[in-house]
């Protein structure tokens, strides 16, 4: 059996550029192996205010289908038999790379700060390591990301831009009713 390099640059091949391989995972099951690939839709660049459609059903079994044909073909998986699981990096995948924020433009996120920015970066009266702030993304930009931050009591409304250096940990946030456009700059959101 190769390696997850090996696997990842076998399915990636396969898949040209209709999909970008996230990540390979192949993990033992009993007597069998799983192997876990994670795709997700090509985007060229991290910095944009468009949003990133998600990838279908029909587009996750084509490639499911063109990654069984590709690791059937060689001999990459090795003669032990496994399952093979096709998916997208899911709601819960970490926020870690600008290209993860840029994937959630018009989505609701929830950074965490670094200690010292967290001071300059927080919401009103927040200060410290760890202080989270939960905004819409309107933007990436090349060293950070643009969120609109709704308004408290104490604060109107506002865009923010949060350099990316300064994120220790972000994440989606789950949204049952979304809102269909995402407000402008000054604009509040019903």
């Amino acid at each position: 059996m190769g390696s997850d390099q090996d696997i990842l640059e076998q399915v990636s091949d396969a898949l040209g550029d209709d999909f970008t391989v996230a990540a390979v995972a192949v993990t033992p099951a009993g007597k069998r192996r799983v192997a876990r690939i994670t795709v997700e839709r090509p985007v060229a660049d991290p910095v944009g205010d468009t949003p990133v459609e998600p990838l279908t059903l029909d587009e996750i079994a084509d490639a499911t289908r063109l990654v069984s044909d590709a690791l059937d073909a060689s001999d990459v998986m090795g003669s032990q038999p496994y399952t093979l699981e096709v998916s997208t990096p899911g709601t819960d995948r970490p926020l870690t790379e600008p290209m993860h924020f840029r994937r959630t433009v018009g989505r609701l996120v929830e950074v965490t700060l670094r200690g010292s920015a967290a001071d300059g970066l927080a919401p009103q009266g927040a200060k410290g390591d760890g202080t989270q702030v939960t905004g819409r993304v309107l933007a990436t930009t090349a060293d950070g990301v643009d969120l609109h931050v709704k308004g408290t009591k104490r604060s109107a409304p506002h865009t923010q831009h949060i350099p990316f250096a300064e994120i220790s940990k972000g994440v989606a946030q789950v949204e049952f009713t979304r809102p269909d456009t995402t407000p402008a700059p000054g604009e509040t959101e019903d």
